[in-house]
C-alpha cells in the first residue's frame, strides 16, 4: 500500500492544479488518527453493529426460551432490526423479515442465496450456499430440500471449518438427519466456547456455533453462557457486530497512512512497538490481537509499515514475516488469505508489494506471483472478489504491485487496470463500489491511489475534489462499510473511513510541488 520507491515516481504536478484545501484536509485526517493512538500504540475502534448477527442473536433468544432472561437486550435487538439501515447489505431485508416472522417468499430467498454466492469467490460457492441456507433456517425459515447432503469437504481453514460444521449440524437437524451429525462435530463446536470469551473475536462464528449446539443435547448451560458472552458486545444502538474489533488491521493500515503522510516519528514508533508485540510465533499477524489465525492481508501491511518505519531496526521481524508469507505460497505462484486455501489476486498483489521492500532478493517469487496475477485478471481489467466490498481495492493494490516493473506481464496488467479505473470514474469525480454505484469516500480513496500514479493529472484532481467534499469540519470522513466477512457480507469499522482517504491523499501529495 505504500507509495512507489523514488526511482519509480512520475514527474511532479504543480499545486495550482489541485483544490487549495488539500493540505488542510490531509492535516485534519492526520490529527484525527494521531489522537486515536492509545498509550500502548494501538488504534482501537470497535466494529459496528450488523443486521445478520443481531438477527441471529434474537432468533437464538427466542428459540431457546431465553427471551425473558434478557428482556431488555431483546427489546434493543428488535429496535435495531426495525430501524432503516441505508448502508446495510442487500441481504439484510431477507434476514430481518425472516427473524421478525414476516413473510419471506421462497423465490425471494432463492434469489438472495444466488446473489450471495455470485458475489463471493468462486471456490467458496458450495460452502457459501450452505451457509446462507443454514442462516435462514436459524432465523426461522423452512429447511431446503436436500441441502444438507451437499456438505463441503474437509480441508478448510479453522474459521471456515467451524462455520461449515455449524451449518451442517443445523441443516441436518432441521431435516431430521441426526445420522449426519458425529461426536467430532459437537467436540469441534464446543472447543470454541469459553464463558466471557469470543473465539477468535468472531461473533458470527460464536452465534452460529450456539445455534448448532442448541440443537444438540446437553448444551443448555453452554448456550446460556454463550448468549451472555455475546451480549457483552451489544452496541449502543442495540445491535451486535460481526467481530469484536479489527484492531491489528486498523493499527497497520492507519500506521502506514500516517507514515506516508509524514506523521511524527514518536507516534509511529509507538504504533510499531505495538505491532511488534502482536507478531505471532509463526511470523505472521492476524486481524485482531485476540485471534490466532494469521492471514496474508494483515501480515503484508504490517511488513510494509515496519519497513517504512525503520528498515534496519525492524529487519528481523520483517524477515520472519516474509518467511511466514512464503510458507503459504501456492503451487500456482499466487498467495492465499490463509494457509492451504486457494490463491487470490488481492493477496498475491499484497505479497508482491511486501516482498518488493527487499529489492530483488525475492525476484523469482515476485515474477511467478505476477504471472498468477496476470492470469487471474479479467479482460476488462477487474479481478475476482476480495476482502473489500469495492472492486477498486484489489485494483489499487495490483496497480501498486505492477508499477516498478516494465517487462513481463506487469505492463499489461497495469494498462488494463488504468483503462478500467479511468472508465468507471463517476461524473462527480469519485468512484463507487461497482457498476452504477454512487461514489463513496473509501472507493474514491482507492481510485485516487491509482490516479496518483498516472501521467495525466485530471482524474486525480477530480477525485481530490470529491474527497474534500466528503470531509466534515472536524476532519471526519463518512463512508459506507467497505470490508467484507464472511464474503460477501460488508461490515463497518469507522476509523478506516479516515485511514484510507489519508493514505490516498498522502500518495497524491507526493506528486505535487508546492
Amino acid at each position: 500500500m505504500r507509495p512507489p520507491e523514488a526511482g519509480h515516481v512520475l514527474p511532479d504536478w504543480p499545486a495550482g492544479l489541485f483544490p487549495p484545501g488539500l493540505g488542510t484536509a490531509r492535516g485534519r485526517l492526520t490529527d484525527r488518527l494521531l489522537r486515536r493512538i492509545g498509550p500502548d500504540g494501538a488504534l482501537r475502534d470497535p466494529c459496528g453493529s450488523r443486521v445478520l448477527e443481531s438477527a441471529l442473536l434474537l432468533a437464538l433468544l427466542d428459540r431457546t426460551g431465553r427471551s425473558r432472561d434478557f428482556r431488555s437486550a431483546r427489546s434493543r435487538l428488535v429496535c435495531y432490526l426495525r430501524q432503516p439501515h441505508p448502508h446495510g447489505s442487500s441481504w439484510d431485508e431477507t434476514f430481518t423479515a425472516t427473524v421478525l416472522r414476516k413473510r419471506t417468499r421462497a423465490a425471494s430467498a432463492d434469489r438472495a442465496a444466488d446473489d450471495f454466492v455470485a458475489r463471493a469467490p468462486r471456490f467458496t460457492g458450495p460452502r457459501k450456499r450452505l451457509l446462507f441456507q443454514a442462516i435462514l433456517v436459524m432465523l426461522g425459515s423452512e429447511p431446503p430440500s436436500g441441502g444438507c447432503e451437499l456438505f463441503p469437504p474437509r480441508g478448510l481453514h479453522p474459521w471456515a471449518s467451524i462455520q461449515a460444521t455449524a451449518a451442517k449440524v443445523v441443516l441436518a437437524d432441521a431435516a431430521a438427519r441426526s445420522d449426519m451429525i458425529g461426536s467430532e462435530d459437537a467436540a469441534l463446536l464446543l472447543s470454541t466456547q469459553r464463558p466471557g470469551e469470543v473465539w477468535e473475536g468472531n461473533l458470527l462464528i460464536h452465534l452460529l456455533v450456539l445455534h448448532a449446539l442448541s440443537r444438540l443435547p446437553g448444551n443448555v448451560t453452554t448456550v446460556r453462557d454463550g448468549i451472555r458472552t455475546a451480549l457483552l458486545h451489544q452496541r449502543d444502538d442495540g445491535g451486535i457486530p460481526f467481530v469484536t474489533d479489527t484492531d491489528t488491521w486498523t493499527a497497520v493500515t492507519a500506521g502506514l497512512a500516517l507514515r506516508t503522510a509524514g506523521a511524527p516519528r514518536g507516534s509511529l514508533d509507538r504504533i510499531a512497538r505495538h505491532v511488534l508485540r502482536l507478531q505471532h510465533p509463526s511470523g505472521g499477524w492476524s486481524y485482531t490481537d485476540c485471534a490466532r489465525l494469521a492471514d496474508t492481508d494483515c501480515t503484508t501491511v504490517a511488513l510494509e509499515f515496519l519497513h517504512e518505519s525503520d528498515p534496519h531496526a525492524y529487519r528481523t521481524p520483517v524477515q520472519r514475516g516474509i518467511q511466514a508469507l512464503l510458507s503459504v505460497r501456492g503451487g500456482d505462484g499466487g498467495f492465499p488469505t490463509y494457509a492451504g486455501t486457494p490463491s487470490e489476486a488481492c493477496m498475491t498483489a499484497a505479497v508482491i508489494n511486501a516482498l518488493a521492500t527487499q529489492g530483488t532478493r525475492y525476484q523469482r517469487v515476485i515474477d511467478e506471483a505476477m504471472t498468477f496475477l496476470a492470469g487471474d485478471q479479467q479482460p476488462d481489467g477487474s479481478f475476482p472478489p476480495g476482502w473489500s466490498d469495492s472492486r477498486l481495492h484489489t485494483l489499487f493494490r495490483a496497480h501498486l504491485a505492477t508499477r516498478p516493473f516494465i517487462v513481463g506481464g506487469a505492463p499489461v496488467v497495469r494498462e488494463r487496470i488504468v483503462r478500467l479505473v479511468r472508465s468507471i470514474q463517476n461524473d462527480d469525480g469519485g468512484w463507487g463500489k461497482g457498476d452504477g454505484a454512487p461514489s463513496d469516500a473509501i472507493s474514491t480513496a482507492y481510485g485516487l491511489i491509482v490516479a496518483a500514479g498516472l501521467p495525466d493529472h485530471r482524474p486525480a484532481v477530480r477525485a481530490a475534489e470529491y474527497l474534500l467534499s466528503q470531509q466534515y469540519s472536524d476532519g471526519t470522513i463518512d463512508a459506507p462499510p467497505d470490508m467484507v466477512g464472511p464474503r460477501p457480507l460488508p461490515y463497518h469499522v469507522p476509523v478506516l473511513s479516515d485511514a484510507f482517504p489519508l493514505l490516498s491523499l498522502a500518495h497524491l501529495t507526493r506528486r505535487i510541488t508546492p
